[in-house]
């Protein structure tokens, strides 16, 4: 485990400049799975995730030579943002190397705190590995984002304050990448609170700790494809599945269309919003994936909030679709003067209203004569639509639907 002192030195290192974040109760989350759940939210943190505590932490146990060489770090996003924070607050020289994917915004999300970034490699691992070499070529500090000793007590944090605001969790949900949360605030609980279970969630698309931990050795995964970039972690650490073998009771997974699900979720019904990693824990609580807590009082750690506004914008619409409020159809129509109009009148008669509507009259598939009318509705759910198709058939017009 993380030494607990470790935990309460970092603690007290970070007071003050890291925000305290809320730890709530979570109603409507609570009704619809059946438990008493609270939410602590590092979304709300200055930089958007909790990933500051321990990139501070380090900072502040640098000596003042070490701070002299600068830092560098290989980050997805949150990571890079603390340490950048972290060593303007110290003013230091800081570099961040980034993968070639990684979204604008947490590119100018880290430049913002005056952080020199290089993108390279097409995933975590890859720019961890140039960063590695880029560092010790140029004297500069490596702050790693999971396997350093200091990152994992600043992480910890966390847990105290989960601790000292509610002592009695029968479990704490937490995601897991590379595992450096889970590790530092793993090692806390036990210490302070041994019958809270400690449950960590990964994504479906980045396996390498969970298939690690049930084999208890390490294995890595040969690519990561998930939404939840926060945790997308290729290659397994020795330090922190060791923690995690030691600390943690058990990991569950949770594949991108349920972390979609959990993330409009918490948008719509807690007014929060959190990016794919961040709504992990929350997906494993909606989709059954910890049935056996029912009944029982459960924190939840909403690790980061620095969500893609374009992928947002996707699963805001996917969401739409599923849940009966959006209904996209293409109709064929008789190209004639007043089919069209007919159409809409028989939609406004339901109710629908149309947002976007598209008229194609010379695709390659349709008989001469005919038009496809591709229209996008608003619909007040699964019976409303069921109406809008029965409609459709009852007046003979060939119709799809995408879903």
């Amino acid at each position: 485990m993380v030494d607990l002192e470790t935990i309460y030195q970092a603690h007290e290192r970070i007071r003050g400049t890291v925000v305290e974040t809320p730890f709530a109760y979570a109603p409507r989350l609570s009704e619809q799975c059946g438990a008493e759940i609270y939410l602590k939210k590092e979304n709300l943190q200055v930089t958007g995730a909790f990933k500051i505590r321990g990139a501070y932490n380090k900072i502040a146990s640098l000596s003042d030579a070490e701070r002299v060489c600068g830092v560098i770090a290989a980050s997805a996003g949150n990571h890079a943002q603390g340490v950048a924070m972290a060593a303007q607050m110290f003013g230091i020289k800081a570099l961040i190397v980034m993968p070639e994917s990684t979204p604008l915004t947490k590119i100018n999300g880290v430049r913002y705190y005056g952080a020199e970034v290089i993108l390279a490699g097409s995933n975590y691992d890859e720019a961890y590995a140039y960063a590695s070499t880029y560092g010790s070529e140029n004297g500069l500090v490596f702050v790693h984002p999971f396997t350093d000793t200091a990152v994992m007590a600043g992480q910890g944090t966390i847990a105290l304050e989960m601790i000292d605001s509610m002592s009695d969790l029968d479990a704490v949900i937490i995601p897991v990448g590379g595992g450096g949360l889970i590790s530092g605030m793993a090692s806390a609980f036990k210490a302070l609170s041994p019958k809270t279970e400690v449950i960590g969630v990964s994504a479906l698309g980045a396996p390498a700790m969970k298939e690690s931990f049930e084999a208890k050795k390490a294995i890595d995964s040969t690519s990561v494809r998930t939404i939840a970039d926060g945790i997308a972690v290729r290659d397994t650490s020795e330090i922190t599945l060791g923690h995690i073998i030691e600390c943690v009771d058990r990991i569950v997974s949770v594949d991108d269309e349920e972390i979609a699900n959990a993330i409009l979720f918490l948008l719509e019904r807690q007014k929060l919003v959190v990016e794919g990693a961040g709504a992990v824990g929350v997906a494993a609580l909606l989709h059954d994936k910890l049935s056996d807590l029912k009944g029982k009082k459960v924190g939840v750690v909403l690790s980061g909030g620095n969500m893609d506004v374009t992928l947002l914008s996707i699963i805001i619409e996917k969401g739409l679709i599923k849940s009966g409020r959006k209904m996209k159809l293409t109709v064929t129509l008789v190209d004639k003067p007043g089919a069209l109009m007919k159409l809409t009148e028989m939609l406004q008669g339901l109710n629908a209203n149309i947002v976007h509507i598209d008229y194609d009259r010379t695709s390659t598939t349709l008989a001469y004569g005919d038009a496809n009318v591709m229209i996008h509705l608003e619909t007040k759910g699964e019976e409303h639509q069921s109406q809008i198709r029965a409609l459709l058939k009852e007046h003979r017009y060939l119709s799809s639907e995408e879903h």
